[in-house]
Order: structure tokens, then C-alpha cells, then sequence
């Protein structure tokens, strides 16, 4: 789950994106986003989703193509800027989406100050906003690195930690092994 502004957006892995309005009540429900007045090419389904602070895009990490409803587990996908809504990319907005060269999967991502990481089921990439043209961008950071699962990693003041299968480790710009006795 991720705010946008005041709104909650939320999905379950691997499941569908749903949209909380807080101008309702506390007893108000969520409604799948692509009920909202206005949602065109909602991704069906996503591993996970995130909003880019600075930009504002609701991005879904491995999400379904536009046009289809199978998942590809190393798609990203975004909406267009300031819009929950609008997934359809066209000249005149930013939405689109992107898909990962190397991995078989996304397993989670995490949101710093200036990037996203992104971790596959063997290797960790940097996802960032470009601007126009291509919006997004990534850079492969690591290849042969592997990550415990989907909610063992988190960012406190831009240095990322996660649990990895053999160590733990932090990421400063660069990928660092943590002593660990354990």
C-alpha cells in the first residue's frame, strides 16, 4: 500500500489495485482503481505498487501489458503524472511502462529519496525519472544478488537494508555485506 496525497492505493501480490478515498468515512471500503470514474488500462494485476514521490506516478511492478490480462513478472508499468487513473500511454501524457532485461521475476521494491530499487530473483536495478521522453529509466546496480523475499527490505535515511539468502546488506550507492554472528 502506498498514500497518493491523502488517498490510500493498496493491492495484495499478485492481485488487483484498489483505491481508498479519504474524503469518505473511516467505514468507507476501497474499490478496485479501474472503477474510478475515468480509469482507462488499469493494470489487471501487480506484484507490487509504489508512488514515486517526486513526480507522482503510481508505478505496479510486475504488472499485466496493456491489452492483456497475463502477468509478466518483470514489467513495470506507470500511470500518467499527478493521475491515479489513466494508464494509457499516449503522446500528450507520461503513462507507460518498461520491462526489466535481466531476472525471471520481481520480488519487491523499495522507494528512496532519489530512486527506486528494484530487486528480481537475482539481481537488484535502480529505477529513476528521467522526464520526457522515456520517463523512467533503470540501471542494472548488481547481478548475483538475491533478496530473502518481499518484505525484507526498507529505507531509512536513503540507505536501503534487506535480508538477503546468504547475509545482510546495505545499499549507499553502493551493495555492502553487514556483519552479522548470527
Amino acid at each position: 500500500a502506498d498514500d497518493f496525497g491523502e488517498d490510500l492505493i493498496c493491492n495484495i501480490a499478485d492481485g488487483n489495485i484498489y483505491y481508498w478515498d479519504a474524503t469518505g468515512t473511516v467505514n468507507s471500503r476501497a474499490v478496485l482503481l479501474s472503477t474510478l470514474s475515468g480509469a482507462s488500462d488499469v493494470p489487471a494485476v501487480a506484484r507490487k505498487i509504489l508512488v514515486s514521490d517526486v513526480d507522482r506516478h503510481v508505478l505496479c511492478f510486475g504488472a499485466n501489458p496493456v491489452g492483456s490480462a497475463n502477468q509478466d513478472p518483470l514489467l513495470i508499468r506507470w500511470s500518467d503524472q499527478e493521475s491515479a487513473v489513466d494508464w494509457t500511454p499516449t503522446a500528450t501524457n507520461t503513462a507507460g511502462d518498461l520491462r526489466l532485461s535481466q531476472g525471471s521475476e520481481i520480488i519487491t521494491a523499495v522507494r528512496t529519496s532519489r530512486q527506486i530499487l528494484v530487486w528480481t530473483d537475482h539481481t537488484l536495478h535502480s529505477v529513476q525519472f528521467t522526464g520526457a521522453p522515456y520517463v523512467f529509466g533503470t540501471a542494472l546496480l548488481a547481478d548475483n544478488v538475491r533478496i530473502a523475499g518481499p518484505n525484507v527490505a526498507i529505507s531509512v535515511n536513503d540507505l536501503v537494508f534487506w535480508m538477503g539468502q546468504e547475509n545482510f546488506y546495505v545499499y549507499d550507492g553502493r551493495i555492502q555485506p553487514l556483519p552479522c554472528s548470527v
